[in-house]
Order: structure tokens, then sequence, then C-alpha cells
């Protein structure tokens, strides 16, 4: 079966996601594919070009929120518009050497994204919509509530409200600065109370987000985002 897919090689371990993604849309272009057409399945990337199923997964939903393909439940990935190695849009990227200007740096984009889009989602967010942001959230809320940070959850609460926006570019951008933004979410500085503060806002966007409030909605984005900056000031001294 792999020989079908010989156009595919084994890459380094090192940048792993992003080399992969180069790499799918390079083999996509040079195999003739077209919109329209069913890609190589998951199995077929992992083994052609020796990442794990994470990996692969990872890189086609960042390709799906770019719009390049659609993943269809039991039928396949399919592909939604041409594409190649020098046209795909790749992450942007941040110098973690220096992660206090990197980090204020990326909440200045922060704001005017996440507000803009938490005002948006209040007013065309469906009921599907708030159902998916209020999972989100009380998953946010039990690990808070059992290891005192929120992590990846909060990031998922975030994402679930970009959706909320019926808006496709909310998350292509997010993904173009994928990597910047999960910085946020790593513990920055080492410390786990980091924008803790913050917790209860999240709350009140849902809300405001409920109740289609958008102009509250605006003010507890930036709510939150005024205590990140403040943390990330204080705990890098």
């Amino acid at each position: 079966m792999i020989e079908a897919y010989s156009g595919m090689k084994p890459l380094p371990k090192s940048d792993r996601a992003r080399s992969v993604m180069t790499a799918m849309a390079d083999f996509i272009a040079r195999s003739g594919y077209k919109p329209g057409d069913r890609l190589p399945a998951e199995r077929e990337f992992m083994e052609g070009l020796a990442v794990g199923r994470s990996t692969v997964r990872e890189v086609i939903r960042q390709l799906q929120a770019l719009g390049i393909v659609e993943s269809r439940k039991g039928s396949g990935t399919y592909l939604l518009r041409g594409v190649s190695a020098d046209t795909v849009h790749m992450p942007l990227s941040f110098d973690s050497a220096r992660l206090r200007n990197a980090l204020l740096q990326t909440l200045d984009v922060r704001r005017g994204l996440e507000a803009e889009a938490s005002a948006i989602a209040a007013l065309r967010r469906s009921d599907d919509d708030l159902k998916e942001i209020e999972v989100k959230l009380e998953a946010m809320e039990a690990v808070h509530h059992s290891e005192g940070t929120a992590g990846p959850q909060d990031l998922a609460f975030h994402l679930a409200v970009y959706d909320a926006t019926h808006n496709p570019l909310f998350p292509q951008l997010l993904e173009q600065m994928r990597e910047a933004f999960e910085s946020f979410w790593e513990q920055p500085f080492e410390r786990s109370d980091f924008a803790r503060r913050s917790f209860p806002f999240h709350r009140e966007l849902y809300d405001a987000i409920a109740a289609r409030d958008a102009e509250a909605a605006r003010r507890k984005t930036l709510a939150i985002l005024d205590i990140v900056e403040e943390d990330i000031k204080e705990m890098s001294k």
C-alpha cells in the first residue's frame, strides 16, 4: 500500500507538525489532486512520513481551519482547494528567548481579535454553539477547581467562541498564530497561577454571549486580557 505514496519521505523529529504540513501540501500538489478529490487515509500519511497519528490529525485540523481540506465522518478527508508547499500559510512564531515581550506583543493582537470575536459570537451564536461553549467552559472550570489552572481547556473555550462567530476567518487567523497563542496556556514563567484571577470572567463572558449582549461580551474579554497583561508584567520582573 505504501508504494502508492512513495512520493512521501520520512521527516526529521524537529519541528514535526510544521514539516508535516509542508510535506502534505507538497504531496497533494505533486500528486495532481483536484478540489473534490479524496486524500489518502491518515494511516497512509503516518506511514509515508513516519509520524504519529496525533501529528497527522493536528495538521489535518489546521488545514481544515485554513479552508484547504474537509473531513467527512465515515468517508475521509477531501481537498477543497488547490494548495502547494509554497502557498500554504504556515503558523507565525515568536522568539521564546524573549518571552515577556513576545507575550505582550501577542496580547495586542488578542485584544483586537478576541474582543471582536466575542461580540460577534454574542450576536450570531446558535443554541448549539452556546451548548458547545458551555461544555468547554464546564471542562475548564472542572480542571481549574481540581488543579488550580485551566491549561488547554482555556484554549478550547476560546476556540468554541471563535466557532460561534460563523466567520471562518477567525479560526483561520488563530491557526496562523497558534504557536504564539498557545504560549499563554503553558504556564509562562513557570507559574501555575498565571492569569488565574481572570478565571471568573470566563463564566461572565459566557453569560454575556448567552444574553446576546455584544458589548458586555467585548468588555468581559478585555477584562480577561487586562489581567493577563498585569500578570505578564508582574511575573516577568
